[in-house]
């Protein structure tokens, strides 16, 4: 009997942790859908913001708001070599070095316009690109012409249609849903997978733990 699965991810571009459930998720990903090739699975994005308050202007070394935020340089240090060394364990090359501070709004909004205009494969092809853009090539996702330059170049189409869209405001309500909706299913942390409306899966879990309750829900979705 054929299933399907309806997988909501609440996410950040600039969520460290994500990137890394992103890479464990997907490991999980592959050995469901050998273990049963029948089954059909939907992902789709959703907005979260871990840092609200950053500016959109301008950018700030993530060093240096680390340490604001955690209690100056040596505990900032500490932890950003901890998910440093975590990433490159699932294959990621995190540069905190380079990294900047960035406002996300206009990202999640650009991730719903791609989600509608293209569907959900090239929105998940340009959340990887965004979350390359800032963990990896030191890019300020929150500018709106960088942006723009970075999605284009990813989907293959004018860099002016993406500033045409950033420019007119749409996705601003369905955005402000998501985070909403983040609120009311009480998401106080990213990532979190949402299985067909009813399944919550918290955190970077282990690829094994990802498997389980995929396979889980599966049989539920069957039954």
């Amino acid at each position: 009997m054929t299933a399907s699965l309806t997988i909501d991810i609440w996410s950040d571009v600039v969520c460290p942790w994500c990137y890394i459930g992103k890479r464990r998720f997907e490991a999980a990903l592959d050995r469901v859908r050998a273990e049963a090739p029948d089954l059909h699975i939907d992902i789709r994005y959703r907005a979260y913001q871990l840092d609200p308050s950053a500016p959109s202007a301008s950018s700030t070394p993530v060093r240096e708001a680390y340490a604001r935020k955690f209690g100056g340089p040596e505990r900032a240090d500490a932890i950003l070599r901890h998910l440093t060394e975590t990433a490159a364990a699932d294959g990621l090359d995190f540069r905190f070095d380079i990294a900047q501070r960035s406002n996300t709004v206009l990202s999640h909004r650009v991730l719903w316009w791609v989600a509608e205009q293209q569907g959900l494969d090239a929105q998940a092809r340009v959340k990887e690109r965004l979350l390359k853009a800032y963990f990896t090539d030191g890019e300020n996702v929150g500018d709106a012409q960088r942006l723009a330059t970075i999605v284009a170049d990813e989907l293959g189409v004018a860099v002016e249609v993406v500033v045409a869209f950033l420019e007119s405001g749409l996705g601003s309500a369905e955005v402000a849903d998501e985070l909403q909706r983040a609120v009311e299913h009480d998401i106080t942390g990213v990532p979190t997978y949402v299985i067909n409306g009813a399944w919550a899966i918290p955190g970077a879990q282990d690829p094994d733990t990802f498997e389980r309750v995929l396979l889980r829900a599966a049989a539920n979705a069957r039954s």
